[in-house]
């Protein structure tokens, strides 16, 4: 953050603008903040305004601060994206808006559209995401029942906006970081109504949700600001951190202790049962190049369609669904998948860790296999009861999922 503030062209920005009013909105809003404020003295900053799950300690003073929730919005994020709108619409033409964001921003400034109801809006989402529905379809959505997010924001700021942004999602795509609300939005009414048949059908959708989505496809409700738009052109926004990041200090270490490390280049997305069967083949593909322990990294999102009744998220479910398969990599096969948020699903764990013994153990602790629980999305029980739960508490940060696959040496034969 603070490297981010001295590149040349965002220190002139933000140095040479009449006032700077900084935001921070996400998982990370805490220790963004921080580091923003540390450079205070080198800035006209006027106002501090941060969002984020709770109220994070020692904060400097003056600092405002909104509670919200995730994954799905509430009364709080809807507050919260009201204060954000009054600060960027406060705004004149020399001052800056610093907008600081990180990962669940989408959920945590939440401003449903005049048309939509905050429960419609939650609704549309935990049907979404029940469903399985990818980033880019459930922001679709978002986007086009919202009036912060989709470019709103800055179309709304009555100066600058420079976004400096830590990713989560798989690209480092900024118009679907926090839903985009300070830069372009690249999707449509259209789309937006698409993911509704993809993910559910729309006549399981609120109906206020429909109609407002089908009448922007029509043309009668003005789409999000595009590429182009006049309103955005003193926006600018940097992605300052990411998955990558997360995967670089994971080789360091990895290799400080001797392993042969193979990064995997494509990002880990789809259903996370099936990711696992992957991950599982690409470690199974390294271990025959080498007699050396190998550490196998990748990183993404993944997706999980609920069918059952169980308890868990997509990292828990991901780590599940590697055990049966690193029993064909040796005795000495660790797996693990984590949200590095540590926040996995409705839950109080990061995600989960098996071994080459776990179908072992788990017989002798009468859990059977893993595929029962893993049909009814129950792969929490199943880890719990095996003490395999990975827990580290909120993190105060987001760059999406890591899963790592450790294999131990062994001769080729």
């Amino acid at each position: 953050m603070s490297e981010a503030l001295a590149t040349p062209d965002i220190a002139r920005s933000v140095r040479s603008a009449d006032a700077v009013d900084v935001v921070a909105v996400g998982k990370a809003a805490g220790p963004m903040l921080r580091a923003a404020l540390s450079e205070a003295a080198r800035m006209p900053l006027r106002r501090a305004l941060g969002v984020s799950p709770f109220v994070p300690r020692g904060l400097p003073a003056g600092v405002t601060w909104h509670a919200a929730s995730h994954p799905v919005p509430d009364d709080g994020s809807v507050a919260a994206a009201r204060a954000v709108l009054d600060v960027a619409g406060a705004a004149q033409p020399g001052d800056v808006l610093l907008l600081l964001l990180s990962g669940g921003a989408s959920a945590l400034m939440a401003l449903p559209a005049d048309d939509v109801s905050l429960k419609d809006k939650q609704r549309a989402g935990e049907l979404l995401l029940r469903a399985g529905a990818e980033i880019h379809a459930l922001n679709a959505v978002r986007k086009h029942l919202s009036a912060i997010k989709g470019g709103r924001l800055a179309a709304a700021a009555g100066g600058s906006v420079l976004t400096l942004a830590v990713s989560d999602v798989v690209g480092d795509d900024l118009s679907v970081i926090g839903s985009g609300p300070s830069v372009a939005d690249t999707t449509s009414f259209a789309d937006a109504l698409s993911a509704l048949d993809r993910y559910g059908g729309r006549d399981v959708f609120p109906d206020a949700v429909v109609r407002r989505l089908t009448a922007g496809a029509s043309g009668a409700i003005p789409e999000t600001p595009k590429i182009g738009d006049a309103r955005l052109v003193r926006s600018v926004a940097h992605v300052i951190g990411g998955a990558r990041s997360a995967v670089a200090g994971a080789e360091a270490v990895a290799r400080s202790h001797g392993y042969v490390v193979h990064v995997v280049d494509e990002p880990v997305v789809g259903e996370a049962r099936a990711a696992a069967v992957r991950l599982v083949e690409v470690a199974s593909a390294a271990a025959k190049t080498t007699d050396a322990p190998l550490c196998i990294l990748a990183a993404g999102e993944t997706t999980v369609r609920v069918v059952g009744t169980g308890k868990g998220g997509r990292n828990q479910e991901c780590a599940l669904a590697m055990a049966r398969g690193l029993r064909a990599l040796g005795p000495a096969a660790v797996a693990a998948s984590v949200g590095t948020d540590g926040v996995d699903g409705p839950t109080d764990a990061a995600g989960g860790v098996v071994d080459s013994t776990t179908l072992a153990r788990a017989e002798v602790a009468d859990l059977g296999s893993p595929e029962p629980y893993l049909d009814d999305n129950n792969s929490y029980v199943f880890l719990d009861g095996l003490g395999d739960l990975i827990r580290t508490g909120p993190t105060d940060t987001n760059v999406g999922d890591v899963q790592v696959i450790l294999v131990g040496g062994r001769s080729r034969g």
